[in-house]
């Protein structure tokens, strides 16, 4: 008796499928930019570096580098359909995390990982990761769509990302530049965008709340197309991306060891998704405060004189209000004043 065989396709790959085609892919990695210099079926992307610098007006470039994926909101977005969504809530959240260091992005790559083949959820995921790259004004270069049977489950997914960024040296942004005196500015979130995610799913389960799903599935917000402006004044002394941690955990790490912030919670203006989540799981304000963002997400930093400039440039696409001034070393880095309302 001859042995069966054992093919790909009988293990859950299809091996007769052109997979840089797959689901029409190739339409999304379609750009303008001509500092792409090659496109979808090469080993690797080549992006012309120099002649992005130059459009910028940047003559000293410093590349800004970083990766990033989307927690556990990814498996919301896999079992309620937000498999399109969840790719911008990957890029926004990666942009944040460069822009608050003065850098904008030239090239992403995105990594999606399959427990099975699914064409039309892999395309809906790059359509999300391709229209959030032109949002914020740079293209998707390439990527991986890798599937895993057997490694994962069926119809479950892992994604990720890895944003080349530009900055000029000379407008770096990193705290180095608070000075006493400086004020905070807080940059209101849209919800939780994507960290503390694990309790809401937990809560979800307890009692699922079509409602609260939406309101907590809302795409991360990009504070780029509201802070691009302004990044070549050489105004703002520092920023924060607020993600886990919240306030005081993210303001703390571009904190110089002289200075302190002092955050006034009093001013706080606390989204209604939140206040539902702290009824929900009884935390209290501290682990409200630690888990969540709490309706900021994110801290600018700059002199007085500049503050009110800034502040109304910032309110044409996001509420935006004084929250807190920097001081001389205290015993706290980052210091809570008042109460949650």
């Amino acid at each position: 008796m001859k042995n069966k065989k054992i093919t790909y396709d009988s293990v859950g790959i299809s091996s007769a499928k052109n997979k840089n085609e797959m689901g029409g892919i190739g339409e999304y990695l379609k750009t303008s930019d001509k500092n792409v210099l090659n496109g979808l079926g090469q080993f690797a992307s080549l992006y012309d570096f120099n002649a992005r610098a130059k459009e910028l007006g940047i003559k000293d470039p410093l590349l800004v580098l970083k990766m990033e994926e989307p927690g556990t909101k990814q498996l919301l977005a896999t079992q309620y359909g937000y498999s399109e969504s969840i790719g911008h809530d990957v890029v926004n959240h990666i942009v944040n995390d460069i822009l608050v260091m003065g850098g904008v992005g030239v090239a992403l790559l995105d990594c999606i990982v399959r427990g099975s083949e699914n064409d039309k959820s892999t395309l809906e995921l790059v359509k999300g990761f391709s229209d959030a790259c032109k949002i914020n004004d740079f293209p998707l270069v390439g990527g991986e769509v890798s599937i895993q049977p057997g490694v994962m489950e069926k119809n479950s997914y892992v994604l990720s990302a890895a944003l080349a960024g530009i900055v000029d040296r000379s407008r770096v942004i990193d705290g180095s530049k608070m000075q006493v005196g400086d004020k905070i500015l807080a940059v209101a979130s849209n919800g939780l965008h994507t960290n503390g995610y694990t309790l809401a799913r937990k809560l979800l389960e307890i009692k699922f709340d079509k409602n609260f799903l939406e309101q907590i599935m809302k795409p991360h917000l990009t504070y780029y197309p509201a802070l691009k402006n302004l990044l070549d004044k050489n105004q703002i002394t520092g920023m924060a991306h607020i993600t886990g941690g919240g306030m005081k955990g993210n303001l703390a790490r571009i904190m110089g060891k002289d200075l302190s912030a002092e955050i006034d919670l009093d001013k706080l203006q606390i989204l209604p998704i939140f206040e539902d989540i702290q009824k929900r799981s009884n935390l209290s304000d501290e682990e409200m405060l630690k888990t969540f963002n709490c309706g900021v997400g994110l801290l600018v930093v700059a002199p007085e004189k500049h503050i009110d400039k800034i502040s109304e440039h910032i309110s044409k696409f996001h509420n935006c209000y004084l929250i807190g001034e920097i001081t001389e070393r205290q015993n706290e880095t980052v210091i809570y004043r008042g109460n949650l309302k």
